[in-house]
């Protein structure tokens, strides 16, 4: 067989970033690789480190410059911003995801240079409004990047909305094998910032290889089919659980009862996404045994794949985690929904 640096799969690392671009119909795209080789080797690897090559680019392009972001966001993001940007020259504030009032507060023109959102946010999926934050981002002179991992650009296109950067773990839903470590920055337009970013990305040699590049085509083949197939999973799931008596609180936008489920019927087109959260009576040890306790579900810490996956979030996040200690997250893969739903209850019995 030919090997798989060849010039037929090196090619595939720029058609991989022209599909991108027709995803999100906009004009261009950077894939980055997730995590330095040394530490992936050396199996010290954070959530930090996830982030590193792919938000670094912003490091150069920002100091000293004011970064908004939401308070409850991805783990490793907010590692990152703390551990590795704060002392880079980032000034950070934390805001609600759903309070524009707030973002509108601590918004300084000429001073906020980025607004970062995640769109339903992990692992609380409360719903952030893209325009409507694009809007006071563009008033005070400031961009806004929208992390889209969850949502996909199946059911949200956060650029049409206004938004000046969408970034993918594509590591998640867009490969959907979970056999990756891949993340992507698409622009809306190709300005001196973004020329930045690409050169920088360039210096620091984050660029994705040819073999994952090539994984990534196969897994976009089926992404709007697996997509919708977790998207019908997650709704049973979230409606089955609703009103369980071991169940404190479902936490999924495609409820009515979710405080974001409006925003998420006008923002997010064809489904509310595959992932779900639910609040276990009984507190954290409760929660656990529910997790140590499922068969189909796989115990583990990723999310967007065929298979379905569950964790206790906090203990993942360890000490000093915002996510409530009762919080199982589960990422609802593609098999039978009446099975996912069977294993859940004999766990919770």
């Amino acid at each position: 067989p030919r090997g798989i640096f060849d010039d037929e799969r090196v090619r595939l690392s720029g058609e991989h970033a022209k599909g991108w671009r027709a995803i999100e119909q906009q004009i261009h795209c950077c894939l980055f690789r997730k995590a330095p080789a040394s530490a992936w080797k050396h199996r010290h690897y954070t959530a930090a480190q996830r982030f590193q090559n792919m938000i670094s680019p912003f490091v150069s392009s920002l100091a000293a410059a004011g970064v908004r972001v939401q308070r409850l966001n991805e783990e490793g993001l907010r590692q990152w911003l703390l551990d590795i940007g704060e002392p880079a020259g980032l000034d950070i504030e934390f805001v609600p995801n759903d309070d524009l009032e707030a973002l509108a507060r601590t918004l300084r023109k000429g001073k906020t240079r980025l607004v970062w959102l995640e769109t339903p946010s992990n692992p609380m999926w409360s719903l952030a409004d893209i325009h409507a934050a694009a809007e006071l981002a563009h008033i005070a002179g400031a961009k806004i990047c929208v992390d889209n991992t969850v949502a996909t650009p199946v059911l949200t296109r956060p650029l049409q909305l206004g938004a000046d950067l969408v970034m993918h773990s594509a590591t998640k839903y867009l490969n959907g094998h979970s056999d990756v470590l891949a993340g992507a920055l698409i622009t809306a337009r190709v300005d001196e910032w973004w020329q930045k970013i690409v050169q920088l990305r360039k210096m620091n040699g984050a660029m994705l290889g040819p073999f994952e590049a090539w994984l990534l085509v196969r897994g976009m083949r089926t992404l709007h089919i697996r997509v919708a197939a977790a998207c019908q999973n997650a709704q049973q799931i979230a409606e089955h659980f609703a009103r369980h008596p071991q169940i404190e609180e479902v936490l999924y936008p495609g409820l009515p009862s979710h405080p974001g489920h409006a925003l998420a019927a006008k923002q997010m087109q064809g489904g509310f996404g595959g992932m779900l959260s639910q609040r276990v009576k009984g507190g954290d040890q409760a929660a656990i045994a529910v997790a140590a306790k499922v068969k189909l579900w796989k115990r583990a810490t990723s999310l967007g794949g065929v298979e379905s996956l569950i964790e206790h979030r906090a203990s993942i996040e360890g000490p000093g985690s915002p996510v409530p200690a009762d919080l199982l997250r589960l990422s609802a893969g593609i098999e039978h929904a009446e099975d996912l739903i069977s294993d859940l209850e004999q766990a919770l019995d």
